[in-house]
């Protein structure tokens, strides 16, 4: 466990206080609000109006769940989900091959934070995509040289800033030119009008709720007030009411972040469906940024694209952490974060400098994510379902249920994405 990690053992008198228990869940939600995330919901207003907004909604309460889940494993075990499974694989090759999987699923939603945080570059200072690039990941090594040297308190200091920016950026428009009540009430009821509208119902899904958020809740909850035995529930019970405490401000850690995240993809999906339906060349960022300058005024689109920038350099950074926990977890090995960070650039950047469309790269992207969900959720689920691993905290039957629903829900839609995208 990491030197900076609290533990159950520590005298009652250092228990922090309850603000302080607030951060991770703040941290893993900013995967929430990656560039993935801004393309699927204002390409979903742009097209189809108010008609997803059940989508967003419905996404975020299963996104709940999954983030509480994950918290809970790493408070209680002292564990991140790549540790748990990495002693609980003993196969070596089946524990090589899930590592891979989640590794270049990680790279993939690298792949289109990199992007997001390139293009926002452009749109403000017209920076070249590639040079956006490399401005993009030398700030994302700067904040995990903070989280590496510092510990994870000032590193979530730093995210929570750039997530305040996030929701500024994003939520501004709304104020400007606010959305139809009756449309937000009509786009309450679940339905589908075509094939594309259930395509971008996956997409949304498929950016809102990542593997590599999951891996990496676990992981920031370990660092924070882990366990004092990693791997045995038995431990957690030498101080009970402790846990039970951790447990509780996890859930509103889990909850505010949540709101967060749903408010602010909400916000992008009503102010695209307030003030872009029908308007062509929204499908891109540049495209949805310049219809935003035409019809809102410049500085709505400049806020837009601060925002986006935020959300890159922030998003990159939580990617980076989450997939360094993975190779430490599962192969037992651990990379320095800022060489694994240096390597998984190389990718994004090749996309950048060959010239591939950017908006094709973050579509590419979300089918990368869409083979990874399935991994990460059913472990989660089952793990935090046994007495095995969280001894008296394991998940009612309710909560278990809830979760297969879930899972089963998103590994159906996220199939769907797959179908459809390959078969256009």
């Amino acid at each position: 466990m990491p030197k900076n990690a609290m533990t159950v053992g520590a005298p009652r008198a250092a228990a922090p206080r309850s603000l302080w228990l607030l951060g991770p869940a703040l941290v893993a939600g900013v995967a929430y609000l990656d560039p993935g995330n801004v393309a699927s919901n204002m390409t979903a207003g742009a097209q189809y109006g108010y008609l997803l907004v059940w989508v967003v909604v419905a996404g975020n309460v299963m996104a709940w769940l999954i983030q509480y889940l994950s918290a809970k494993l790493g408070v209680v075990t002292g564990q991140s989900l790549p540790e748990v499974l990495g002693t609980r694989l003993r196969n070596r090759w089946g524990r090589r091959a899930y590592w891979l999987q989640a590794e270049l699923v990680a790279m993939a939603t690298d792949l289109a934070e990199v992007i997001g945080g390139a293009v926002a570059l452009n749109l403000l200072f017209g920076v070249p995509l590639l040079v956006g690039g490399i401005i993009t990941g030398a700030v994302s090594m700067t904040l995990l040289a903070v989280q590496s040297r510092r510990g994870p308190r000032p590193f979530e200091f730093v995210i929570v800033a750039l997530l305040a920016i996030i929701t500024i950026g994003f939520v501004a428009g709304v104020f400007v030119a606010p959305p139809d009540p009756a449309g937000i009430a009509s786009g309450m009821v679940p339905r589908f009008e075509d094939t594309g509208s259930v395509l971008l119902a996956a997409s949304i899904l498929g950016a809102t709720i990542m593997p590599h958020a999951i891996y990496a809740h676990s992981s920031l909850a370990r660092d924070r007030f882990g366990a004092a035995q990693p791997g045995e529930a038995d431990a957690a019970r030498t101080e009970p009411a402790r846990i039970r405490r951790l447990l509780k401000f996890t859930r509103w850690d889990v909850t505010i972040a949540m709101i967060i995240a749903g408010s602010v993809n909400l916000c992008i999906l009503l102010l695209a469906a307030a003030n872009l339906a029908g308007v062509e060349g929204t499908d891109s960022l540049e495209g949805a940024h310049a219809a935003l300058a035409a019809g809102l005024g410049p500085v709505v689109a400049t806020f837009f694209a601060v925002g986006l920038l935020a959300s890159g350099l922030a998003s990159t950074s939580v990617g980076a952490y989450a997939g360094a926990e993975i190779m430490h977890g599962l192969l037992h090995v651990r990379v320095p974060l800022l060489a694994r960070r240096l390597v998984t650039l190389i990718p994004a950047l090749l996309i950048l400098g060959l010239g591939v469309d950017p908006t094709l790269a973050l579509v590419l992207s979300q089918v990368a994510l869409s083979f990874g969900i399935p991994f990460a959720l059913i472990p989660l689920v089952v793990l935090t379902a046994q007495r095995r691993t969280l001894g008296g905290y394991a998940n009612r039957a309710w909560t278990t249920v809830a979760g297969v629903v879930a899972t089963v829900l998103l590994i159906a839609l996220n199939t769907t994405l797959l179908y459809l995208l390959l078969s256009a």
